[in-house]
This record gives structure tokens, C-alpha cells and sequence, in this order.
């Protein structure tokens, strides 16, 4: 299996909701499914501030990952962040999301993003090692904050 990658669009949404679903689920994430939608939907019409993207085939997806996109001073132009990179049960394991980390920020690099951000759980040792074999370091002694500037979506 290929980590092959897709730019989703409206016509993949009911492949990419029940992932993103499936994600949330996983994570303790408690969102709505209208809320989940109004998140995800701008991404599948095109914003320009922000994408996501199927992986393997499109006929059976295996994962997406979604990514927001900003601009930085330090880093000198436009800069990425990965907000989500979900690869179904079944299929971990055998590098998928190691290939996904390998190809997007070459892709994404020749569209001009500079810099590429995540966040990562402290006690998660599994995705830690997997972020930094593929080239993400720590910034210390910088720490990810975060203010919410507008009440939650329904359903968070």
C-alpha cells in the first residue's frame, strides 16, 4: 500500500468525514457531527487557509491529514501547520504516515510554504519518535499556547 496523496475536495466528503470522525473518536475529541462538518467543509471548497488530504487510494482512503496555513516573519513567508494526521487501525505500522511525512513537506515546499509546525502530547512517545525521524524537532525553549478567541463550535 502507498502512501499516495489526494487533495480533497467536495466530491471526497463522504470519505473524509467518517475519518475525520473516526480520528475525534479516537482522541477523545467530543464534537458534533455539524460541528465537525462546518470545520471541515471550507477545507473541501478550497479556503486558502488551509487543506486536507486523502491518503491511499481514493476508492478506500486509509487516512487524511489536514493542515492550516499562516505566514511567518521568522521563517519568511508562508508557514504550515499540521493540524491532524489520522491513518486508520488496520493499516498502522507498515510507514504510511511515515511516507506522508516524507512526501507533504516536499509538496508543500514547492508551493512556497516555508516552515512546517505540529503538536504532539507530551506522553505520546510513539508519534514523538515518528515526528522526529522525519526531521521535526523541538524548538526549545519555545512552547506551543494557545488563547481561544471565539466561543466553541456546538458540540466541543
Amino acid at each position: 500500500m502507498s502512501a499516495t496523496l489526494t487533495l480533497a475536495t467536495l466530491e471526497h466528503s463522504e470519505k473524509v468525514l467518517p475519518l475525520v470522525a473516526a480520528f475525534h473518536a479516537e482522541e477523545g475529541l467530543n464534537r458534533s457531527d455539524e460541528a465537525r462538518e462546518a470545520a471541515v467543509l471550507p477545507l473541501l471548497e478550497g479556503t486558502p487557509h488551509g487543506a486536507l488530504y486523502l491518503i491511499g487510494p481514493l476508492r478506500a482512503p486509509v487516512g487524511y491529514v489536514a493542515l492550516g496555513f499562516g505566514w511567518s516573519i521568522e521563517f519568511g513567508g508562508i508557514d504550515g501547520f499540521l493540524d491532524e494526521l489520522y491513518i486508520r487501525p488496520p493499516v498502522r505500522g507498515r510507514g504510511l504516515a511515515s511516507e506522508v511525512l516524507q512526501a507533504l513537506p516536499a509538496a508543500l515546499a514547492s508551493a512556497g510554504v516555508t516552515a512546517l509546525h505540529l503538536e504532539v502530547g507530551h506522553d505520546n512517545s510513539t508519534a514523538k519518535s515518528l515526528y522526529e525521524r522525519a526531521g521535526f524537532v523541538s524548538r526549545a525553549p519555545y512552547q506551543l499556547m494557545t488563547r481561544r478567541l471565539s466561543a466553541p463550535m456546538s458540540g466541543t
